[in-house]
């Protein structure tokens, strides 16, 4: 199988490394308008070589797009334009809705899989590629009625190859869901980053800061050429986030500014069930074969 990475950095460069390593393809080719980037990706193994858009996806079995949601709105519509009947397209956008309107009536809609795999770091570049990144985390698969159960079958395969379990939703849900654990909480690290560095002591702040600081405000490392594009397409969702986001930070704030002292520790109290639910303690929340596809679909 001959596989073709649109893309390079952090996602695209760890596929290509954990791929590479389950032998799930032949040949691995790479498609990356960054020359140095380009380059290095060959250097250190993420492909065997580097191609132009046109030349990357001749013959090859399956497209894997990784780059910008705002490059892929461009990007795709012309991968679908000059794939073979039988490639496979699949791309990792942390954003779908616009994505898969954008080529709802391409005469190859059927060949593109619009997928989320829910995993990355603030790390950006080839050599942000990292061993085992998705490794039992969840992908989620969009609209798969309108992508063709071959090209489906594909997708699903390569993400179990990579120990991810596979989730379904339409794109509005997907963009809806993310909005809240991916989308919010990287508004948030943004948010609180430029609080910090508007204090006009912030050398003492910093001087000061803790693990607990550092890993709360590390998204917001994230490279803004990735994120600025997903808010901008998921803003409708991503602002309702941050109304109810606000709406607890202001119920924290206001119950301190009453001295309702009982009343924070109540919202203290209720904050920590998120353990048990992350730990699987809650039933409802619990991952399996039975209730998977009823977790993540209406």
């Amino acid at each position: 199988m001959k596989i073709t990475f649109i893309g390079l950095g952090l996602i695209g460069g760890s596929l290509a490394k954990d791929l590479r390593k389950k032998k799930f393809a032949t040949e691995l080719v790479g498609v990356e308008n960054n020359r140095k980037n380009a380059k290095k990706a060959v250097e250190i193994g993420l492909v065997d070589r580097t191609e132009t858009l046109v030349k990357g996806i001749e013959g090859t079995d399956l497209v894997i797009i990784a780059i910008p949601v705002d490059k892929e709105l461009e990007i795709l519509p012309e991968v679908l334009d000059k794939i073979s009947a039988n490639t496979t397209v699949i791309d990792m956008g942390s954003t779908k809705k616009v994505i898969a309107d954008k080529v709802a009536d391409h005469p190859n809609r059927k060949n593109f899989v619009a997928a989320h795999p829910m995993s990355g770091t603030e790390n950006s570049g080839p050599t942000a590629a990292v061993d085992n990144l998705f490794r039992g985390k969840i992908t989620i698969l969009c609209d798969q009625e309108d992508s063709g159960p071959q090209h489906v079958a594909l997708a699903e395969k390569m993400f179990q190859t990579l120990g991810m379990d596979v989730a379904y939703m339409s794109s509005d849900e997907q963009d809806h869901s993310t909005a809240f654990v991916s989308h919010l909480p990287h508004a948030a690290a943004y948010a609180l980053a430029n609080a910090v560095q508007a204090k006009e002591d912030r050398s003492i702040i910093f001087d000061l800061a803790s693990g607990g600081f550092r890993s709360t405000v590390r998204l917001a490392k994230s490279s803004h050429s990735m994120w600025h594009p997903i808010f901008q397409q998921n803003c409708k969702y991503v602002v309702e986030s941050l109304d109810v986001y606000i709406k607890h930070l202001q119920e924290f704030r206001d119950s301190m500014k009453d001295n309702d002292f009982d009343k924070l520790k109540d919202l203290i109290i209720s904050a920590n069930k998120i353990r048990g639910i992350l730990d699987g303690e809650n039933p409802h929340f619990v991952k399996n074969e039975e209730k998977f596809t009823k977790l993540y679909t209406k």
